[in-house]
Order: structure tokens, then sequence, then C-alpha cells
């Protein structure tokens, strides 16, 4: 599955034949599967955040549709990228995370929404989330951290290092505090370390001292909270989310209302669904957030069973996909990105759509290639090009 940088042919931009050296078609390399599946995806966000935001002056579907076209200008041209040449840059992708993920502490251009410091607006240029952008280094750091043991990371010593290195996102990110964003670097960091070659009980023991962690966090965060007098180590929006986790019925006017509201949503859509454009828990204002959180919901009612059923379709045909690319790549930094990127991909799915039905934890983790974000948009766009980026690199 993985070979030595030495044995790689330069594939010269992938202008040239691999086996012949002769001139080819500068997009032979492209997977036309891949690409298909995509842009369904993509089209089919459009249509469903179209319908979630029509009379909503509150969000612009053009700004949406503006997030998809320069992502796929952006993807196309990380189609042509070397993938193999940034293993090499471990130092540069810290400082990159880094500067990204605090620029929203920078006064004057950073922006608080709902308790969080995670935007910045520079003079008329549209609002940013920096921390987004930073998942495409957050993998590529991850990815040339466990490729210099090339697939054994057996060592204590390095593993905790390995660790700590990736743990530098997560750190950054909770200063705003995002813990949704944070969340999913841990789970790419996590991805990174068991496809890299970590010893599966270096993983079992680091998944024991999270959870105890958690149950610290939980024992001793009231008891600072009162002695301090003000919110210490979660605020209590994220406190409320996962009480309601727990019992739907905690919170009644706020997030446990909102789950309820959630669930009412998908289970009116039924099978087939009330027809597009005609939900109506979004419309009369009963779902919040839904052009971004909840936008599965508006698809289910809308759209019902058969409609839901369609976009797990698209996702399932994607990951797989990323799988087959994953386990032809020419290296195993290679591997390493694809997986963590379907990995990443694979837990917002799970958690958008498990929190809308009450199996997950409220939180503000958006549905990839669906939910409302200009912003998001052109992440997962640019992280379909570095996809790409290695099957084109790695094809034979």
């Amino acid at each position: 599955m993985a070979e030595s940088l030495a044995q790689i042919q330069p594939l010269q931009a992938v202008e040239r034949d691999l086996d012949t050296g002769k001139p080819t078609r500068r997009f032979k390399y492209l997977n036309i599967p891949f690409l298909l599946v995509a842009a369904l995806l993509s089209l089919y966000g459009l249509a469903v955040v179209y319908s979630a935001v029509h009379g909503n002056e509150d969000y612009s579907f053009s700004r949406q549709a503006g997030g998809v076209i320069v992502g796929a200008v952006l993807m196309l041209i990380l189609f042509r990228v070397d993938y193999r040449g940034l293993s090499h840059y471990m130092v540069l992708f810290i400082i990159i995370n880094a500067v990204l993920i605090l620029m929203p502490h920078v006064p004057g251009i950073g922006v608080n929404t709902m308790g969080a410091t995670s935007w910045v607006k520079i003079g008329p240029l549209p609002q940013l989330q920096p921390g987004e952008f930073a998942k495409i280094t957050v993998i590529l750091l991850d990815a040339a951290v466990v490729a210099r043991y090339k697939g054994k990371l057996d060592e204590p010593i390095e593993f905790l290092k390995s660790l700590g290195i990736m743990m530098i996102p997560f750190v950054c990110i909770m200063t705003q505090p995002d813990l949704g964003t944070g969340l999913v670097y841990i789970f790419i960091a996590g991805i990174a370390l068991l496809v890299g070659g970590a010893k599966p009980k270096f993983i079992i023991i680091l998944l024991a001292i999270a959870a105890l962690g958690i149950v610290t966090l939980f024992t001793l965060d009231p008891i600072l909270d009162n002695a301090m007098g003000h919110d210490v180590l979660l605020k209590n929006y994220q406190r409320a989310r996962l009480l309601v986790f727990l019992d739907n019925s905690y919170d009644p006017t706020g997030d446990g209302y909102n789950l309820q509201q959630a669930q009412i949503a998908i289970g009116s859509g039924g099978f087939f669904g009330k027809g597009y454009m005609q939900a109506t828990q979004s419309t009369l204002g009963y779902l919040p957030e839904a052009p971004t959180d909840f936008i599965f919901c508006v698809l289910a009612e809308e759209l019902g069973f058969v409609g839901a059923m369609m976009l797990l379709l698209l996702y399932i045909a994607l990951l797989l996909i990323c799988f087959h690319i994953a386990y032809n790549a020419a290296d195993i930094f290679g591997t390493v990105i694809v997986m963590c990127t379907a990995g990443m991909w694979l837990f917002q799915i799970l958690e958008n759509i498990g929190m809308t039905c009450g199996l997950m934890p409220i939180t503000g983790i958006p549905l990839p290639f669906v939910s409302f974000g200009s912003s998001f948009m052109v992440v997962n766009f640019m992280l379909l090009g570095v996809v790409g980026s290695v099957w084109a690199h790695s094809a034979r």
C-alpha cells in the first residue's frame, strides 16, 4: 500500500504517461467517480440550502454558491500539486495552524458569535472562520508527523511526542473556545495515529485517559465555577448540550427544545417528505439554525426518508472511493492524508445527523457539502483537491 518516496518517479505535473513517458491528456489521472459523487453531493447540498435560506435575510444563497465556485477552482489547482513534497513541512504546518486558529483573537478583526471568538472580518471581505481552513493543515500536519515512522509508531516516547504535536491545534482552538471544531481536530489526530501504525494498546490507554478526563471535567467544573464566580472549564451552553444528550427533557426552553423540534421536523417528513420548499418547522421559526446546524432536518422534512437515504448513499460512495484511494496511495503520507480526510467527513456526518436524532450531543459541527457556510464549502472542496492529488500522483 505504501512505497518509499525514493521509489516513486515524478509525474511531471501528471502530463506524461507513467509507462511510456509520452505526453498525455492533462487530466487523465483524475478520478471520475470521485468527482462525480462530489459534484452530486454539492448540487444536492445547494438545493437543500436554497430551500432553507429562501426568504431569510440572515443568509445569502449567492454567497454559498460563491463558496462552491471558489472551492471548485481551488480543488482543480490542488489536483496539480504533488502532495508528496508536503511531508517535509511539519514545522510550517504547526505555525500556519497556530496563526489561523489564533487569528480571531487579533483586536479589530475578531468577531464574537454565540460566546465564541471564531470568526474574523477584515474590511469589506466576507466574514471567515479560520479554524475551518486550519482543518486542511491539521490533516497535513498529523500525516507528516506519523509519516516519519513509516507505519510503525511502536515506541511510547515517540507516540507521546507525536500526540503532543497533534494537540497543539486543539489547545489553540479551545482558546476561542470552539469545542465542536476541537473535537474534529482530536478525531483527525486519532485516525492519523491509528493509520500511522500506533500500537492498539497506546490507543486504548489514550481513550481510557480521555474518558477519565471527561468524568473529572464534569465533576470539577461546577465546583470551580462556584469558587471563581464564573465559567472556568465549560461554558453553560456546552454543559447544557451534553446534559440534553443524556436527558432530552433537560433545558426545555433551550437545547432540549431545539432537539425536540429537530425530531419533529424529521418525523413529519415521513417516507416521501412534504415536498421541496414545503418545510414548516424551519420557515415558521420552530427549528433553530436550520441552514447550518440542523440542515439535515430541513432535508428530511421536505424530502422524507427517500431524500435522506439519497444523501447517505452519496456519502457512502464518497467514503468508499476515498478508502480505495488511500489503499492505493503511493506512500504512508498519502494514505494518512486520505484516511484523515475521510475520517473527518465520517465523524461530521455521524455527529451532525446523530445530534438531530438525539443519538449524539448537540454541537456546532456542520454537515459536509450540505450545511450553509462559504468557508466550510471552500474547505471541503480544497480537501477534495488534496485527496485528488494523492490519487493522481499515485496512479500507475
